[in-house]
């Protein structure tokens, strides 16, 4: 199991950044939100969907994370540099977590859900959940505690309850709309 880090200080494609971090407490949502603008980097990150190639990565994007408290998963939302969403990206995760410094940390259980900007849904990396499971990498509880909460997400999102295409949206502008670097 891959411990991952919300500041992504060893993201060795990125040359220079802003990263910030944030704890909520609101109605809607419980846990951190951290901010993370790319300004300058090695070679953009494209991965293509469906035929589709979508860049996730490069100048001026802007990634904003929800670690929303007591679950098992970690939202992604990846915004091109005209601040469109590109793609929301959620880790099904074991545990979350905060370092000494404060920074966010997931411990990633393989299981992905993409959701494209057209509403496409894409259930991703179930050979790799099952690979860590025949590896001993996860136990058992590990592998089912995944499938479940990647089904519970699926339909959340398939029902219309799934929050955080519009948090995404509104958390960049309240919180971070200051943090932003325009590229001229």
């Amino acid at each position: 199991m891959k411990r991952k880090f919300s500041d992504r200080a060893n993201w060795r494609r990125i040359v220079n950044k802003t990263y910030a971090s944030v704890r909520l407490n609101e109605d809607r949502f419980k846990g951190y939100v951290t901010f993370y603008q790319i300004h300058q980097l090695r070679e953009p990150l494209w991965k293509e969907y469906m035929q589709s190639r979508l860049c996730l990565a490069d100048e001026g994007f802007v990634w904003l994370q929800h670690f929303p408290e007591n679950e098992k998963y970690v939202v992604t939302t990846m915004f091109n540099a005209q601040l469109q969403v590109v793609q929301w990206y959620i880790d099904i995760c074991k545990e979350q977590g905060l370092t000494d410094q404060g920074v966010p940390w997931f411990d990633d259980l393989f299981l992905d859900v993409i959701i494209l900007p057209g509403g496409e849904v894409l259930l991703v990396d179930e050979d790799e959940l099952e690979e860590a499971y025949d590896h001993g990498e996860i136990t058992k509880q590990d592998f089912d505690t995944a499938k479940e909460e990647a089904q519970r997400l699926l339909e959340s999102i398939h029902t219309g309850k799934f929050i955080y295409k519009e948090l995404a949206v509104e958390h960049l502008q309240r919180l971070f709309s200051g943090s932003i670097r325009r590229r001229s």
